[in-house]
C-alpha cells in the first residue's frame, strides 16, 4: 500500500490544498505471501476509486487518522481519496467553488498524476455527516459519474445557506441546487439512473430521523438502496470505521481487482 499526502496548486479555489491519497499495492494478497504470483509493482489496471469526504470540522486527514481505511483499501484493491473542504458542504460559498473543485479539478488531478480509473463504473463517493451531504449532493448532481454513493450519519437535510456567511443562490432556483430532495425530484423528472445507494446511520445519532426518512423517500423514487441501521450508536468514529469496511465490502464491483482483493478470499 501507498500512502501520500500531496498539496498542489488549484486553479478553481485559487489556493495550494492538501489531499491524501491511498492505493492499494499492486499484486496483494500475493506481496505478503499468501498467493503463488511474484511481488510486483508493475500496473495491469488502473485502480477504481472512491472519493471519502470529511464532516463538519475535519479536514483530508481524519478519515486515515481515525480509522482503518487504509487497511480496507488494502484489502478491497481500490483507491481512496479524501480532500479538506473546509466547512462549506462541499457547495459553492462565496469564492470557493468545492462544486467545480469536487466534480472537474480534482478528478482530473487524480486520473493524470495517479493510476486511478477515470470510468464512472469504478467511481465511487461517500462520506461522514457533512461529508454524507456532500456525497449525496455530488453524487445525485452529476449521477452518471458515480456507480453507487455511501452515505453514513448523513447531514440530509443541510443547505450551505444554514451557516455560510455568504451562500450562492437567493431561495430561488438556485437553492435548488443543494436541496437534495430537488435532485431526486430532478433525477425522476429526467429519467436518469440513480447510483446504487448504501446509507447507515445509528440508533442514537441525533440525524438517525431524517436519514431514515431520505433513504425511503429514494427508495420510493426508483433507487436501489441499501439501509443499516446500527443500534447503539451515535454519531461517532467507531460507527463511521465500521461502516466504510462494509461499505466497501457491499461496493459493486467488476473492475481488474475485484477478483484480487478481499471479496475473492
Amino acid at each position: 500500500m501507498a500512502k501520500t499526502v500531496t498539496n498542489f496548486y488549484s486553479y478553481v479555489l485559487n489556493r495550494a490544498v492538501d489531499i491524501t491519497v491511498v492505493l492499494p499495492s499492486v499484486t496483494c494478497p500475493e506481496s505478503l505471501g499468501l498467493g503463488d504470483g511474484p511481488a510486483s509493482h508493475i500496473l495491469k489496471a488502473k485502480f477504481p476509486v472512491l472519493y471519502l469526504l470529511h464532516g463538519f470540522g475535519n479536514n483530508h486527514a481524519q478519515w486515515t487518522g481515525y480509522t482503518n481505511v487504509e487497511m480496507y483499501a488494502e484489502e478491497q484493491r481500490i483507491a481512496v481519496v479524501n480532500i479538506s473542504a473546509e466547512n462549506k458542504a462541499y457547495a459553492k460559498v462565496g469564492s470557493d467553488d468545492f462544486i467545480r473543485f469536487l466534480d472537474e479539478e480534482l478528478p482530473e488531478f487524480l486520473i493524470h498524476y495517479f493510476p486511478v480509473s477515470d470510468k464512472p463504473e469504478e467511481t465511487y463517493i461517500a462520506g461522514l455527516s457533512m461529508g454524507g451531504y456532500g456525497a449525496y449532493l455530488h453524487g445525485l448532481t452529476h449521477p452518471e459519474r458515480f456507480r453507487a454513493i455511501g452515505a453514513f450519519s448523513a447531514a440530509t437535510q443541510l443547505n450551505p445557506k444554514t451557516f455560510a456567511e455568504n451562500p450562492m443562490g437567493d431561495g430561488g432556483e438556485a437553492e435548488k441546487a443543494y436541496d437534495l430532495h430537488e435532485l431526486i425530484k430532478k433525477i425522476k423528472e429526467e429519467g436518469k439512473k440513480f447510483p446504487k445507494i448504501y446509507a447507515a446511520c445509528g440508533d442514537k445519532d441525533f440525524l438517525f430521523g431524517a436519514d431514515k426518512a431520505f433513504a425511503e423517500e429514494l427508495k420510493e423514487a426508483g433507487a436501489d438502496v441499501t439501509w443499516k441501521e446500527v443500534a447503539g450508536f451515535g454519531h461517532e468514529w467507531r460507527f463511521w470505521d465500521q461502516q466504510v469496511e462494509q461499505f466497501l465490502d457491499w461496493l459493486p464491483r467488476d473492475d481488474y481487482y475485484a477478483k484480487l482483493g478481499k471479496r475473492s478470499v
